[in-house]
């Protein structure tokens, strides 16, 4: 009996201490000038990043050229119904360079003590491309459910398209000229001599007469 008693004579304060507790529970996250700030949850992130390649560049970009273009392919399907036809509007560009690995020790020719004579390799078109961001699909018809596939041919087309209107505008030519302007003041500068750039001569074994 006398512990019977003791713990009813106990309830009254654990009833309150835990009132206490909820009520501390409840107003933990808040402040007497407002809602308190929680702080930011811990991020940890990790990286395992991997070289899987290395590659020498020696290109040296010297024009690049943009065109607009609109490109209308157009694709027989059968003779008893109409061919499918896509119009595009596309944006490209070109880009031409030199490529200075291919200069070898040879081209490189020092004559006196005021002249030096380079031998550049050929200009290039280093590469071209579709800029999708500023090209679009401007009509399709009788795509016959094949609008995907149809829409990827005609940028392949187009893309190759940027390359062959690049040549007949000049690039190659463009490139050798801006060459010249570009690289000669750096080499002077380098070298401190009268810098004559000249095409790399390749030779080329002759041709064997045709067996008899």
């Amino acid at each position: 009996m006398p512990l019977i008693r003791f713990f009813i004579k106990l309830l009254p304060w654990l009833l309150i201490i835990g009132l206490v507790v909820f009520v501390w529970r409840s107003f933990s996250d808040f402040s007497f000038f407002g809602t308190r700030e929680k702080e930011a949850p811990e991020v940890i992130v990790n990286h395992h990043t991997i070289l899987t390649t290395t590659e020498e560049l020696g290109k040296m970009e010297l024009v690049r050229y943009n065109f607009k273009d609109v490109v209308e392919y157009e694709k027989e399907v059968s003779q008893f119904i109409p061919n499918s036809k896509i119009v595009l509007i596309v944006a490209g560009e070109a880009v031409g360079c030199v490529d200075f690995t291919k200069i070898r020790q040879e081209d490189i020719q020092f004559q006196g003590d005021s002249l030096v004579l380079v031998s550049l390799p050929e200009p290039e078109i280093c590469y071209y491309k579709i800029d999708h961001a500023k090209s679009r699909v401007f009509s399709k018809e009788n795509t016959y459910f094949q609008d995907a596939d149809l829409v990827q041919e005609s940028y392949r087309y187009a893309e190759k398209n940027v390359e062959q209107a690049a040549l007949k505008s000049g690039i190659l030519q463009q490139t050798k000229v801006n060459a010249e302007k570009v690289l000669k003041p750096i080499l002077e500068e380098v070298t401190g001599r009268k810098v004559i750039l000249a095409p790399q001569r390749t030779i080329q074994n002759p041709e064997m007469p045709p067996r008899r």
